[in-house]
């Protein structure tokens, strides 16, 4: 009898452990905060998403409000489409605009939503017109060393006295 119940109860402590850790892993995963049962498609073409991955979240004012389903390479405008999908208790205007953010300086990418004053509501498979392309650290410093190295005065000598 008394092996029986320190069984049940090494039993019971490994199922609350595997609890613990599951909802840990959703937490981690930031899985659990957005539900696609009831949502609409929006979709939204940049010039260069970076590492914006599929599952990213799409967050307005820090607070998801939705997921990337899908992102194609659009072979007319060699751009890429991004299709996310946005909780149908979030309805955003007309002239909302989309930007690829970075969480910290070099954390995960994801869509933020700036919305606009529009009266009108995007719907479902609306397209945002107004989107801002993610920033590549790379490109940013290639352009910062060819303006350094533009500013000298074309001889090769940069001024100094």
């Amino acid at each position: 009898m008394q092996r029986t119940v320190m069984d049940l109860w090494v039993g019971l402590f490994v199922m609350i452990g595997i609890g613990a850790l599951l909802v840990l892993a959703l937490k981690v995963g930031n899985l659990g905060t957005y539900s696609a049962d009831q949502s609409y498609t929006l979709i939204g073409h940049f010039e260069n998403i970076g590492g914006l991955k599929v599952r990213a979240p799409v967050k307005s004012a820090g607070v998801v409000v939705g997921r990337v389903t899908d992102i194609q390479f659009n072979t007319e405008n060699f751009d890429a489409a991004v299709t996310m999908s946005i909780d149908s208790r979030y309805q955003f205007p007309k002239d909302t605009f989309a930007s690829i953010l970075t969480a910290g300086l070099i954390g995960e990418q994801y869509i933020g939503l700036a919305a606009g004053g529009d009266e009108t509501a995007l719907k479902n498979g609306d397209k945002i017109m107004k989107t801002n392309s993610a920033l590549v650290l790379e490109d940013m410093i290639g352009r910062f060393l060819f303006n350094k190295a533009s500013e000298g005065d074309g001889n090769g000598n940069d001024d100094k006295k």
